[in-house]
């Protein structure tokens, strides 16, 4: 492991010496003796990189510390120690003019400061390793300087190695600490749930998938490589055009949020971006901090990403690793490489501790979106049906009772009348909870259902006379609009059943799919049977009747066996 550290030196009036860079009495505590100020504990806007994951007895490493160009630094301080360690080891070699090199710990050259007060924002030196002795893993820390109040103390790069492997060299990364590359072996088929409760935390939709056996699978996992230097290793994928994401909440409300984003840019290359989310508008991208060894891919759909970490979570309101956080996921498109709204998230029931290995369940739907679901599966797969089929095969049993209307008709219309009053209820709730457009298909599906049910009985209301030789106008829009509204609900209801049913093999989905094969089924026998009505004169009326009332009873029996099981998984869900 490896330890980096950059000490911010402010440069001010009232202490003489720290604009020259000359702070040799913070070798040790890295921290800039300013009277009467404490250092900063939101994360640093800063970074601290190096261009290895490994290195070997006198070899050279690259070292970078940036800054944002909104957030320029004054003074820092920058040293290599062994993990765990207090003295610098190893020493450097600087090439820009606004840094120098300091003897800490009697060590010449052991760390780098700048010269004077001018601003910065990225600066580059090379550390060389000890020719020879124990050398163990090492750190690079970095603390910087803003003004005289404002300093982090700190800041530190991934871990370093040591190897004795002298055959090829040390493994090699980016020099810049924004991006990421896309790694020759994209980590799509290494993505597992192998472990997942042993050595790391998982996190998935469908709840326990296996992204290597299920295309369809969203997962992330954290796994903790070393509690000293609170390394640890992230991974996600799922299928996406646009981008997968995960992120650390202190509720479940999306706000407040520490994000890791793994999107396609615009130019069709996959990349890791950090941001913090506000909830109403797109996050606000912030360094990606201390990043290390990033792979990143996409593969016939499956948006990967892979990296690890020492940054600590921060959620602006708590900060640190040994603390609890609801977990977020959620993906969705993007334009020309910025991320649009999400089409689709998940979140974790409770507080997890990603350090510590663990299986997180995913949270129940709220019971708004469950009577939403529930509201709309009556709506149109009972009541509905129920109501078209009284219109088109039931006529016969009632054509000698009248109240004012036939009671078909009658029926009819207070069926019907049920069903969109359900429908608007049911649109209602949906969108009084979740406020925004989201999930994908599904509510374009539930707003053409919802403006068709309000245009079919405005237009029933104006039709015209029964002996109008227009009246076949309306008899097949009616129908027509009827069918059409049916068939959107059979895919909306689909589609909403897809996005709450976390099972690893979607049975609720396949319970709508015997559902709508039953009712096709039934249409069918009764369609046929009306033929056979028209066509046979001869046979007793009573005996028509019994087949349509036997037709309609074995329907309903087998039908309410299917509403009831899924009305039970949408309550589980």
């Amino acid at each position: 492991m490896e330890h980096v550290v950059l000490l911010l030196v402010c440069v001010t009036p009232l202490v003489r010496g720290y604009s020259s860079g000359k702070v040799m009495d913070s070798c040790e505590d890295l921290r800039p003796h300013h009277s009467g100020v404490s250092p900063q504990t939101a994360p640093a806007p800063f970074t601290v990189t190096t261009g290895h994951i490994s290195y070997r007895l006198g070899e050279e490493v690259k070292v970078q510390i940036q800054a944002p160009a909104s957030t320029p630094f004054i003074g820092f301080l920058l040293q290599a120690r062994e993990v765990g360690g207090r003295s610098p080891v190893g020493s450097f070699a600087v090439t820009a003019g606004a840094t120098q090199l300091l003897t800490c710990s009697q060590r010449p050259n052991s760390a780098v400061s700048h010269r004077s007060d001018s601003v910065k924002t990225s600066i580059q030196a090379t550390w060389r390793s000890e020719a020879s002795g124990d050398i163990k893993s090492i750190q690079f820390h970095a603390s910087f300087v803003q003004n005289y109040n404002t300093f982090w103390v700190d800041v530190t790069s991934p871990a370093i190695n040591f190897t004795n492997d002298n055959s090829g060299g040390s493994t090699r990364l980016p020099t810049t600490p924004t991006t990421t590359t896309y790694q020759p072996a994209p980590p799509v088929g290494s993505i597992t749930s192998a472990d997942c409760g042993v050595t790391k935390l998982c996190f998935s939709q469908p709840s326990n998938c296996n992204p290597t056996a299920n295309a369809e699978c969203f997962f992330m996992s954290a796994m903790m490589l070393s509690p000293t230097a609170a390394a640890i290793r992230y991974e996600m994928t799922g299928p996406s055009d646009g981008y997968v994401s995960f992120g650390f909440s202190d509720d479940q409300v999306m706000g407040n949020d520490d994000i890791y984003i793994c999107g396609i840019g615009s130019d069709d290359v996959v990349r890791l971006q950090h941001a913090f989310s506000t909830g109403q508008t797109a996050p606000q991208a912030i360094p990606l901090g201390n990043v290390s060894d990033v792979r990143a891919s996409v593969l016939d759909g499956i948006i990967s990403c892979s990296f690890t970490s020492i940054d600590v979570v921060s959620t602006q309101r708590t900060t640190g690793f040994n603390k609890t956080y609801y977990l977020l996921f959620a993906h969705g498109p993007n334009s020309r490489g910025q991320i649009q709204f999400h089409t689709g998230t998940f979140i974790s029931s409770d507080k997890v501790d990603i350090s510590r290995p663990w299986i997180v369940r995913k949270a129940g739907w709220p019971h708004i979106i469950k009577a939403h679901g529930a509201l709309t599966l009556i709506a149109w797969m009972t009541i509905g049906s129920l109501g078209m089929m009284v219109a088109r095969y039931l006529k016969g049993m009632t054509k000698r009772q009248k109240y004012g209307k036939d009671i078909w008709f009658l029926v009819h219309v207070a069926v019907m009348s049920v069903t969109i009053a359900a429908t608007i209820i049911a649109f209602i709730l949906s969108f009084s909870y979740v406020k925004a457009w989201s999930g994908g298909a599904h509510p374009v599906l539930g707003c053409l259902v919802m403006i068709l049910s309000f245009l079919q009985p405005i237009l029933a209301l104006l039709r015209c006379g029964p002996q109008h030789p227009r009246r076949f106008l309306f008899n097949w829009s009616h129908a027509l609009i009827g069918v059409s509204i049916k068939a959107l609900a059979v895919a909306a209801i689909l589609t909403g059943l897809k996005l709450i049913d976390s099972s690893l093999d979607q049975w609720m989905m396949k319970v709508m799919g015997g559902l709508v094969g039953w009712e096709a089924l039934f249409y069918i026998l009764l369609e046929v049977h009306l033929k056979w009505k028209v066509n046979s004169a001869d046979i007793l009326e009573s005996k028509k009747i019994t087949v349509d009332v036997l037709l309609m009873a074995l329907f309903f029996l087998g039908h309410f066996a299917f509403l009831v099981t899924l009305l039970v998984g949408i309550g589980k869900s």
